[in-house]
Parts: structure tokens; sequence; C-alpha cells
């Protein structure tokens, strides 16, 4: 992949060759393996230093996805590239966004690269929702659904609102 792209978007290979990883273990329920054996994963992305990690699962295999998963949604809400350096839309973003209307399960492994890719342009338009939801191809209020899956981004999109004196979005 040539052009510069926001973290989580990048494919595994790509994004796991930016971070350390370390297996960690964690008390709590699920008996004397999970009290003795490091079967968590902890996950650091070195160029952001963000970090995630599972430990829910008895095995290091059920809990890498996981971990995975929870830094690229770390990722997509916490670091911002400007679509300058990607160049405009991503196809990705195109085939998920069809009549104004945006489609994705929050399971899909898409969903942390649109989310990423939408407040990237809401930063860019100074967290207007309209203008956002007009340059992404959606409406306003598709947009303010694909935050809410994920209460960290929506929280994001109040805190600037908040700032410029706006109300919050429940």
């Amino acid at each position: 992949m040539s052009e510069v792209c926001h973290p989580s978007m990048k494919p595994i290979e790509a994004l796991m060759s930016e971070c350390v990883q370390r297996r960690i273990r964690r008390g709590g329920p699920g008996g004397q393996r999970r009290n003795k054996v490091e079967t968590g994963v902890l996950i650091t992305h070195q160029p952001s230093g963000i970090e995630a990690e599972a430990s829910e699962r008895r095995h290091v295999k059920e809990n890498l996805p996981l971990a995975i998963r929870r830094l690229r949604l770390a990722l997509a809400v916490e670091v911002r590239v400007g679509r300058g350096a990607r160049g405009g839309l991503s196809s990705r973003w195109s085939g998920r966004c069809r009549g104004g209307r945006i489609v994705v399960s929050e399971t899909h492994d898409d969903f942390p690269a649109l989310l990423a890719e939408a407040l990237d342009v809401l930063c860019e338009r100074d967290w207007d929702i309209r203008s956002g939801a007009e340059c992404l191809g959606c409406t306003a209020s598709q947009l303010v659904r694909l935050l809410r899956r994920w209460r960290p981004a929506l929280g994001l999109l109040n805190h600037h609102r908040e700032l410029s004196g706006e109300h919050s979005l429940k």
C-alpha cells in the first residue's frame, strides 16, 4: 500500500509490524488456568502509544483477535489523518455508503476503518455534522448513527461540540 492511510485501515500484517505484543495474566473468574497462565494479550501501537488488551478468553489464540479489534477501534477514535494525505474518500467508504445510507455492522472488519474515515472528515470540517455528512455522501442522521455504535467516537464528537458551544448528542 503506497498511499498514507489511517492505522486502523492497514492490513493486519502492516498494523502488527508497528506494534509490540505482550502476553499478560489477569485474575478473576476462569479457574486455575486463567490465574496461572499468561493467556491475555496486550498490544501497543508504537507510533501512537495506544494500547489494547484482551484477557477474557482462556487461550491466546482467542484473545489476540479481540485485542487487535480493540486496538483498531481505539486507533480509529484517537488518531486523526487528514484526507489530503489519503486523497479523498476510500473505496471502502464508497462501497458501504449507498443512497445516503451507511451499511455496516459494528462487528464487521470494515467498521473501525469507516469510523476513522468519518472522524477524519468531521475533524477537517470543524466537527460540523451536516458538512461532514455532505462530504461523506450520507445524511447527517446516518453519520450520527454510525458514531453512536461506538460510544468513544460519539464522546469525541460531543467533546468538540461542547468546545464550540453546541449541545451534546445522545
